[in-house]
């Protein structure tokens, strides 16, 4: 092994761990919280969650309970910030996976979202005191509080809706004295805005009619100001901290709101102040994990396709093909242009077009699905296009492109082995870190999670849908858009690629969140989940232009950067979305 692979394992296997002693200190308060991985057994399957246990609480010592639920294709991760900061103040928490996400069985939605068992587990554990618990919730987690609420009215005292709201989307409507002592924390430029208080704009919500007869006036609502009684259950407050609807569960000044809510309403341990926080920590560690983990791939691409009989996997990267002239710009053009243009209207059509099927059971995967293949056909006509008018054929360029298939068969399987080895390594790399450290890899949003034995199967139906995008990424890539610098240079190669295809939606999200801090609303209000999706997508378009670039510098050819591309992004993807059928 080259030293500089060497090096780069190193650094690799350095920031995950740095990342996972930062991480695990954020998580358990330096080792003074307790987290346990629990199971909660329903008629309709397993629900799957994280109790935060504070140092000397017992059965003959309860303290306040809290059941804190995450929203819409998110997972109990997600809650962390506020699960840390409410146990360090005294409350046993239960950061539950909602049905249908992360490690709970499915269908989504069922349940009432997982929110009614989930606090009747909570009321009769042996560690809380019966008579103290609230709920908090963001976004449909919301609702899933709200739905608890409804079917236990007197087995909770107060609750908190982070992004959410009553009444919305089957949640049982809100009234001056239900649900008990609520609190509102809802972001400035929620992107949600229209769906859940149905404003024209997020900052108009204490001018919402429906928010008002919740709060038991027709009057604007002040924000900060308690109206109703802690005692009667009549307790309502609204707060706006400065941030959007994914931003409410990773802001330290919404965090803060939630926990002194809580602790008004519970009567929690009040000696520690709101802004006293520490989950940060753990945010900071996993998104180091993360980056060190995209790091490991390089060095293992390169280790495997040097070793023994896979290397002849590999060659020389061939000459290229184009030049930088007019027809290189403007393909260069709509390859930045085409996915952002048809993002919105390929993911609407896809939510709704493509069925949920036990092939196709994730409807939100179903719409970049819908995407992928659309953006495949595209790149495949334009590069018909390109050959037709050069008058070129495409059986002169196939080396060329790195297609060539080298003794057939044995190079094609060599090529799987080598994608297939680097992914497995990486799988083994997150489960030791989530063995060590009870973490996963994760940077707001953007999480790679290990997946269950259910996401596998899933995977499988979804994986040739992204397998045909990346192969025919690779052939725009590394034959239509490759010049002799991009050959000649790896460094310039991977920069050009990265942000060919990341750049365009960092664009295209700075137009929209420009929009909103500006108005008060997207440009189109309705396309907020994909809005916020696109998040991810510049992460994952940045790892996908490294690691397909680098494989191809490696290999001289498209076999491992499409097929180990298709495996992380499926693996990403399925574990981090609601699968909607009883599977």
């Amino acid at each position: 092994m080259n030293r500089k692979r060497l090096v780069l394992f190193g650094v690799a296997l350095g920031l995950v761990l740095a990342g996972g002693v930062v991480g695990w200190w954020g998580h358990t308060d330096g080792g003074d919280l307790t987290i346990r991985e629990t199971q909660i057994e329903t008629d309709g399957g397993t629900i799957d969650a994280y109790l935060y246990v504070p140092p000397g609480v017992t059965p003959d010592d309860p303290a306040p309970g809290v059941l804190a639920t995450h929203g819409y294709i998110n997972s109990k991760e997600t809650q962390a910030p506020f699960a840390i900061e409410l146990a360090r103040r005294g409350h046993v928490v239960l950061a539950i996976d909602q049905t249908g996400h992360g490690y709970s069985d499915p269908p989504a939605f069922s349940q009432g979202w997982g929110g009614p068992p989930a606090l009747a587990y909570l009321a009769d554990h042996e560690l809380v005191d019966e008579d103290r618990i609230a709920l908090e919730g963001h976004s449909m987690g919301g609702w899933a509080s709200v739905a608890a609420a409804a079917t236990y009215p007197d087995r909770y005292e107060s609750m908190v809706l982070a992004g959410s709201s009553t009444g919305s989307s089957g949640a049982p409507p809100g009234n001056a004295t239900f649900p008990r002592n609520l609190g509102v924390v809802y972001a400035e430029y929620d992107e949600f805005h229209w769906l859940m208080w149905e404003t024209e704009t997020a900052p108009a919500a204490p001018e919402s009619e429906k928010l008002q007869s919740v709060f038991g006036t027709d009057e604007r609502i002040e924000t900060g100001r308690t109206y109703g009684d802690v005692e009667s259950g009549t307790a309502r407050a609204l707060y706006q901290p400065g941030t959007t609807h994914p931003g409410t569960h990773h802001s330290p000044t919404a965090v803060g709101q939630v926990v002194e809510w809580i602790e008004r309403t519970t009567g929690g341990d009040t000696s520690l102040d709101p802004d006293d926080q520490v989950w940060h920590w753990k945010e900071l560690g996993t998104a180091v994990a993360l980056l060190g983990g995209f790091l490991f791939l390089f060095p293992t691409i390169g280790t495997l396709s040097e070793a023994g009989a896979l290397s002849a996997a590999t060659r020389s990267v061939p000459e290229p093909v184009a030049e930088r002239d007019r027809g290189w710009l403007v393909s260069v053009a709509l390859t930045a242009l085409l996915p952002v243009v048809t993002y919105y209207p390929l993911m609407l059509l896809g939510s709704e077009a493509m069925p949920l099927t036990a092939v196709t059971p994730q409807n939100e995967t179903n719409s970049i699905v819908l995407w992928v293949l659309g953006n495949a056909a595209i790149i495949a006509l334009l590069l018909i296009v390109w050959h037709v008018r050069s008058d070129r054929t495409f059986a002169a360029a196939r080396d060329r492109y790195g297609l060539d298939a080298g003794d057939g068969a044995g190079t094609l399987g060599r090529s799987v082995a080598i994608a297939g080895g680097t992914a497995l390594a990486l799988l083994a790399l997150l489960f030791a870190f989530d063995a060590v450290f009870g973490l996963d890899f994760r940077a707001w949003v953007l999480g790679l999670k290990l997946p269950s034995a259910l996401h596998v199967r899933i995977a499988a139906g979804y994986f040739p849908a992204f397998l045909a995008f990346f192969f025919a990424l690779e052939l725009l890539l590394h034959g239509r858009l490759r010049t002799p610098a991009a050959t000649d240079s790896l460094p310039r190669a991977i920069a050009g690629n990265v942000g060919l295809l990341a750049g365009p939606f960092v664009g295209f999200l700075a137009v929209q969140y420009g929009w909103l801090f500006a108005t008060g609303a997207l440009p189109v209000p309705i396309t907020a989940l994909q809005a916020i999706i696109a998040f991810q997508f510049v992460g994952v378009l940045v790892g996908v232009g490294a690691v397909s670039t680098y494989s191809f510098h490696r290999t001289g050819r498209v076999w491992v950067g499409a097929v180990l591309n298709a495996l992380l992004v499926t693996w990403l993807v399925v574990a981090s979305q609601a699968t909607h059928l009883p599977l």
